[in-house]
Order: C-alpha cells, then sequence, then structure tokens
C-alpha cells in the first residue's frame, strides 16, 4: 500500500510538472517566440505593446482553454466510463458532445454568440445526451457494447441535427465549420471565462464525491448495503460529466477521444480508485490537450492544423485497439 502511495504521489508530481512545462511552451512558441524569462516584464508591459497584446490576447487564453478542456473531457470521461460500467465510453464517442454542439449551435442561431448562455446551452444538449444513453441502457438491460453503438448511433443522429439547423442558417455556416473540427485559435475571453468557472467547480466538486464514486462503481446493491442512494449518486455524476463536457465544448468545439485516451492511460498508472484517478486525469487531460494544440500551431508553420484533426488522428487507431482488446477478453472470458 505505501509504495502504491508513493507511485501515485510520483505519477501526480510528474503529471504537474509536465502540464506546468506545456503552459510554458505553449505561451512561449508561435510566430512570435518569448523566453521564459521574458513573460514578467511583457505582462508588465517593459517588452512594448505588440508582444504584451500577443500574449494576453492570444496565447493566454488559448492556454487556458486547451487546459480546461483537456481536464474537463478527461475527468468527464472517467466518470462516464465508471458509471456506465464500460471502459470504452467517453463524452465524444456516446454522443454527449454532439448533444452539446447541438445546444451551442442552437444558441447561436438564437443570435447568441458569447457568455454564460452559451454555457448552459452545451449543458443542457449533453445532460440530454448522457440522459438518453442511460435511460436507454437501463430500459432495455443492454450490454456494455450495445451501450457504446446507441451512444454511435445517437451521435450520428445529432450531428445530422446540428447540420439541418446549419443548413437553413447560412450565417452559421462558417462558424459550424471551425466549430466541428475544434480547436482554441478564435477562443475569446467572453466565451471562455464562464465555462471554465462551471469546469473549476465541477471538478472541484468530483473531487469531494470520490468514495460515492467507487462505492457506486462496485454495483447498486453494495451501495444501498452501505446506505447510499445508488439513483440519486448516478444521476449526480452524470449531471457533473455532462456539465464538463458541455462547458468544454461550448468553446473549444468538438474534441474527440480525450475523454478515452486519457483514462484509459490513467487508469494503467493510477487504478480504479477514484482520488487517484481523478486528479491524474485532469492533469493529464490538460497537459495532453496543451501539447496537440501546441503542435498543431507548430508542424504545419507558418499554417495551422485545427488540434481536433490532431486528436482524431491520433484517438482513432487507439479506439479500434481498445475494441480489438475488448473483444479478445470477451472471447477468452
Amino acid at each position: 500500500m505505501k509504495n502504491g502511495k508513493h507511485d501515485w504521489s510520483v505519477y501526480l508530481s510528474g503529471g504537474i510538472a509536465v502540464c506546468l512545462l506545456a503552459v510554458i511552451l505553449s505561451l512561449c512558441l508561435g510566430s512570435v517566440c518569448f523566453a521564459p524569462t521574458e513573460l514578467p516584464g511583457i505582462l508588465r508591459g517593459e517588452e512594448g505593446n505588440m508582444k504584451r497584446s500577443i500574449l494576453l490576447y492570444a496565447r493566454l487564453p488559448r492556454t487556458i482553454a486547451a487546459l480546461s478542456a483537456g481536464a474537463a473531457l478527461a475527468a468527464s470521461g472517467a466518470v462516464l466510463q465508471n458509471v456506465l460500467a464500460n471502459r470504452l465510453a467517453s463524452p465524444g464517442i456516446i454522443g454527449v458532445n454532439a448533444g452539446a454542439g447541438l445546444g451551442v449551435t442552437l444558441c447561436c442561431s438564437a443570435g447568441i454568440l458569447s457568455g454564460i448562455w452559451v454555457s448552459a446551452a452545451a449543458f443542457g444538449g449533453s445532460l440530454v445526451s448522457v440522459l438518453l444513453i442511460f435511460l436507454f441502457s437501463r430500459r432495455f438491460y443492454a450490454s456494455r457494447t450495445t451501450v457504446i453503438l446507441s451512444g454511435v448511433a445517437l451521435n450520428s443522429i445529432l450531428n445530422a441535427v446540428c447540420e439541418s439547423v446549419t443548413v437553413l442558417d447560412t450565417d452559421l455556416a462558417m462558424l459550424s465549420i471551425d466549430f466541428r473540427v475544434g480547436g482554441f485559435s478564435a477562443v475569446s475571453y467572453s466565451r471562455l471565462l464562464p465555462a471554465a468557472f462551471l469546469i473549476g467547480m465541477g471538478v472541484i466538486l468530483l473531487f469531494t464525491l470520490c468514495n460515492e464514486l467507487d462505492v457506486l462503481t462496485l454495483g447498486d446493491e453494495t451501495a444501498r448495503g452501505v446506505g447510499l442512494s445508488a439513483g440519486r449518486y448516478r444521476m449526480l455524476f452524470l449531471v457533473l460529466s455532462a456539465l464538463l463536457a458541455g462547458a468544454a465544448v461550448s468553446f473549444a468545439g468538438l474534441l474527440g477521444f480525450v475523454g478515452l485516451i486519457v483514462p484509459h492511460f490513467v487508469r494503467r498508472l493510477a487504478g480504479n480508485e477514484s482520488r487517484k484517478l481523478l486528479p491524474l486525469c485532469v492533469v493529464s487531460g490538460g497537459a495532453f490537450v496543451t501539447f496537440c494544440d501546441l503542435a498543431s500551431r507548430l508542424v504545419f508553420a507558418p499554417y495551422e492544423l485545427p488540434v481536433g484533426i490532431l486528436m482524431s488522428v491520433i484517438g482513432g487507431p487507439v479506439f479500434l485497439l481498445l475494441l480489438v482488446r475488448r473483444g479478445q477478453e470477451t472471447e477468452s472470458g
């Protein structure tokens, strides 16, 4: 037990260090490069207004957005996997992100392009999606594979509805392209800050409920045996998962596979205990998305590849590998 605790603290410390490195590189590297030692002076305005504007209004919001989206989607994926008892569940695969995207699209079609209402619309759409999947799995006693396939079907339906709204409202066409690919090139404080606040509150609340999440993962009978209302807590965790995913989608667009890849690899290091899993997912998710965003800016410079495309290139093969492994485990079992 002591070794396990020691290993986890090392992993968490390493994750925080990598996350800080990602932040510094994201702030310093780009079409105009800064030395890390220049950052305090730039913030104080000693290096000129142009550098200060680049740092404050381009790099800083983008870095905060990448950290927040990565942390939110990774934590949301870990919670969904525990609540649905399926390691292949993630916000991007079972339609949660698509529901949030539809909510944002409808909100923008009404003329609301920023602020708390965009985050609220994303949360509403993601909540509807996750509840539909949950009710389907409970109503028809669906297997784990069926839950994933139903989520993929729901994802397609919601994307089709979103495309229909875009076709009928041509003013949304350009906005829809950037949003559906996913990225941080056009992120603004007005859209970012309300969502980042919701993400922070959601993550903190999850950290206080780690014991309840672990008990819920053991099954309804075990939960009832220790006096835990399984139905209420399951609904609470689904709402929190939808809140995190919806808030991230509201400013980042439809970033895929973060909620699948990060929890999967973190479990190999930290195990399934939530008080270890969730903090490491938050740190690792933030670092992963920040590094991906940095790569999308630098690899094809002076052009920029939307980070959502890069994540799909990484996440698609990983998802197929997980499917193959799950099938082999099922056959051997």
